[in-house]
C-alpha cells in the first residue's frame, strides 16, 4: 500500500511505500500520525517542495455503504469502504415528537417564529447528512493526498416529466443531494467528472473486474471495485495494484436532550445526551490498562466514572472506568481500521 505523506507545514506530497516510511521513521526524519478518519500517514520533520502527479478519487455513492478509491497513473493509493449515516431521519423524528410533547405542557416555551426556515432554500436533514458525509470523506483525503480530480457515479433520481421536460427535478431528494455534493467538491478545487451506472459496468468489463452481490461484504469487490474503475478511467491506471481496504464507520453522538424518553424508577427523567463526559469528548480514542484501545462513551455523574467502548465494534466494555486511568490518544470523528487479508 501507499502511505500518505505531508511535510512539517502540512503541505501534501506524493504518497510513499511502507519500506520508505520505515526508513524515514528509523532515521528520525518523520513521525507517524493519524487524521480524523483514523488513517495512518507520515509527517516529515522538514519542509519539502511538492512535485505531485495526477491523483484521482473515485466515489461510488450508496444508501448504506459507499466506496472511495484514490488512483494514480499506475499505482492504487487507497481504497475505503464507508458506512453511510442512516440514523438522522429517526433522530429528527424523535426530536420533533419530544418538542411537540413539551409544547402541550404548562411549562412549555412559546415557539420562536423568527428562527424557522420558512420560504428559505433548505435541504432535508437526512438528505443533507448523507451527501455531506461523502464530501467530508473527500475533504479529509485532500488534506493527506494531492487530489486533482473526482469521478462520481451519477445516480439516477426518479422524477416526473412535466412542462419543459425536467421542470420538477428539485422535488427529488436524490437530485437535490447530488447537486449539493457536486457543488461541495467543486469548491474544494477538484475537477468533477460524472459517469452513469451503465458506464461503470462497461468499465468493470473493460478492466476484467467483477462485483459481488453481497453489499455488506468488507472486500474490494463489493463497492471499491466501482470506485476504482471510476478513478482509473480518468487517471489511466491499467489494473489495481493493491486491493487492501480501509473500513470506516462514522461516530454517532447522542445530542443533548432535556431528559430521557422513558422515565426511570420513581418517575424521574434523568438528563440524557451531550458531547462531553467528565471533561473528555465522547468518541475520544484512549488506551486503558485493562481494556486496551477503546473510545469514550457516556458517564455517571454520581460515581464520576465513564463508559468505554470497543474501537471496532462499539460494544460497551465497562461503565466504571475512571478518567485518570484513561491515556488520551486523540479524538476521531470516524472509527477506521485496515481489513485483514483473507
Amino acid at each position: 500500500m501507499r502511505i500518505p505523506v505531508v511535510d512539517c507545514r502540512g503541505v501534501v506530497l506524493m504518497p510513499c511505500t511502507s519500506a520508505k516510511a520505515r526508513q524515514l521513521f528509523k532515521s528520525g526524519h518523520a513521525r507517524p500520525k493519524r487524521n480524523r478518519l483514523g488513517m495512518f500517514f507520515v509527517q516529515l520533520c522538514y519542509e519539502q517542495e511538492p512535485n505531485n502527479q495526477l491523483l484521482v478519487v473515485g466515489v461510488d455513492p450508496g444508501s448504506t455503504f459507499e466506496g472511495f478509491s484514490v488512483v494514480g497513473t499506475h499505482d492504487t493509493v487507497l481504497n475505503v469502504m464507508v458506512e453511510a449515516p442512516t440514523h438522522v431521519k429517526d433522530a429528527v423524528e424523535t426530536r420533533r415528537t419530544m418538542r411537540r410533547a413539551r409544547r402541550h405542557r404548562k411549562w412549555r416555551r412559546p415557539m420562536r417564529s423568527h428562527n424557522r426556515l420558512n420560504r428559505r432554500k433548505r435541504i432535508p436533514p437526512s438528505t443533507r447528512s448523507r451527501w455531506e458525509a461523502k464530501a467530508r470523506i473527500v475533504a479529509h483525503l485532500t488534506h493527506l493526498l494531492p487530489l486533482t480530480d473526482a469521478v462520481v457515479e451519477d445516480v439516477q433520481a426518479v422524477t416526473r416529466t412535466g412542462k419543459e421536460g425536467t421542470w420538477n427535478l428539485s422535488f427529488s431528494p436524490v437530485q437535490v443531494g447530488k447537486d449539493h455534493l457536486y457543488r461541495l467538491l467543486t469548491d474544494m478545487g477538484l475537477q468533477v467528472h460524472l459517469k452513469q451506472g451503465w458506464e461503470t459496468k462497461q468499465l468493470r468489463e473493460k478492466y476484467g473486474l467483477k462485483k459481488t452481490n453481497q453489499k455488506a461484504k468488507r472486500s474490494f469487490d463489493s463497492h471499491c471495485v466501482d470506485s476504482w474503475v471510476l478513478a482509473a478511467s480518468e487517471s489511466g491506471a491499467e489494473k489495481p495494484t493493491c486491493q487492501r481496504l480501509w473500513y470506516v464507520i462514522g461516530a454517532v453522538l447522542h445530542r443533548r436532550q432535556l431528559h430521557r424518553l422513558q422515565a426511570s424508577k420513581g418517575g424521574v427523567r434523568k438528563p440524557y445526551g451531550g458531547t462531553r463526559s467528565l471533561g473528555l469528548k465522547r468518541g475520544t480514542l484512549v488506551h486503558h490498562a485493562k481494556y486496551g484501545l477503546c473510545t469514550v462513551g457516556g458517564f455517571d455523574r454520581k460515581k464520576q466514572t465513564v463508559s468505554l467502548h470497543a474501537y471496532r465494534t462499539n460494544t460497551r466494555l465497562t461503565q466504571g472506568a475512571k478518567p485518570a486511568t484513561c491515556n488520551v490518544k486523540t479524538w476521531v470523528a470516524w472509527r477506521s481500521w485496515l481489513v485483514p487479508q483473507t
